[in-house]
C-alpha cells in the first residue's frame, strides 16, 4: 500500500485547509485510516482516525470541534478538513493506514505511512 498526502500549505490563523491522502497499490477492506502530525522539536501525535465504513471516527482533544476526518472508499482517499486553524497546528501531517480494526491512536498500530505534507499556520 502506498499513501500520498497532499493539500498542505500556508494559511492564516482562523483559516481552513483540507488534506487528502490517496491510497494505491494493494488496498484491503476493513482498514482504518488515520492522520498524525509532528511539529518541529516535538513527538509525533495522533490527530484523527476513521473506520472502514466512515461512520466510526476518533479525534484528539486538540482536533475536536475543528477537524473532520472522512473517507471516500470508491476513491481510496481519506480527507482531513481543518477549520479554525491555530499557529499550534503547524506541523507535518502524515496519513497512515492500519490493516485491522479497531481504531487506535497509537502510531505503532499503523503499518503504512505517507510522506507527509506541511501545514503552516501564521498568527
Amino acid at each position: 500500500v502506498q499513501l500520498q498526502a497532499f493539500g498542505g500549505g500556508l494559511v492564516q490563523a482562523g483559516g481552513s485547509l483540507r488534506l487528502s491522502c490517496a491510497a494505491s497499490g494493494r488496498t484491503f477492506s476493513g482498514n482504518v485510516m488515520g492522520w498524525f502530525r509532528q511539529a518541529p522539536g516535538k513527538e509525533r501525535e495522533f490527530v484523527a482516525a476513521v473506520g472502514w465504513s466512515g461512520s466510526s471516527t476518533h479525534y484528539a482533544d486538540s482536533a475536536k470541534g475543528r477537524f473532520t476526518i472522512s473517507r471516500d472508499r470508491a476513491k481510496n482517499t481519506v480527507y482531513l478538513q481543518m477549520n479554525s486553524l491555530k499557529p499550534e497546528d503547524t506541523a507535518v501531517y502524515y496519513c497512515a493506514a492500519r490493516k485491522s480494526v479497531p481504531l487506535t491512536t497509537s502510531g505503532t498500530g499503523y503499518e503504512y505511512w505517507g510522506q507527509g505534507t506541511l501545514v503552516t499556520v501564521s498568527s
